[in-house]
């Protein structure tokens, strides 16, 4: 079973700030984060320690500062994140979610070229599997 890396808009700016630095100190990803969203030290904290209670990041101790470090990537949260979108608004059915995000944007020329190389390439990869 897939491991539930939901998480919240500010959890998520935290991790961000981890996969940019790599590993961070409270005081750090406050300085990061501080003149977007104006939080305390300690709400930073609480955070980062949440988010170690669930898994998603470790920490190590640099004298008496602990370095906070991701232990989950941005392309698995986000792959988590979306599959628990697509099942919870679309039944598991990610052909609604794609068709839903086609109708309900404005998706520039490039980004649906894109889009189509995309599948494309996807297609021909699921063509040599079933070749083989």
């Amino acid at each position: 079973m897939q491991k539930d890396n939901n998480i919240s808009d500010l959890q998520l700016a935290v991790m961000r700030v981890l996969w940019r630095r790599g590993e961070a100190a409270v005081a750090e990803v406050h300085g990061d984060l501080e003149p977007e969203r104006g939080l305390a030290p300690t709400t930073i904290a609480t955070i980062l320690s949440r988010l170690e209670r669930r898994g998603l990041v470790r920490h190590s101790s640099r004298g008496r500062q602990f370095l906070y470090a991701p232990v989950v990537s941005e392309q698995e949260v986000r792959h988590s994140m979306v599959a628990s979108l697509t099942s919870r608004l679309f039944n598991g059915d990610a052909t609604a979610l794609v068709s839903h995000l086609l109708k309900s944007r404005d998706i520039a020329t490039g980004d649906l070229e894109t889009v189509r190389r995309l599948l494309s390439a996807s297609h021909e990869t699921e063509t040599d599997h079933d070749d083989s």
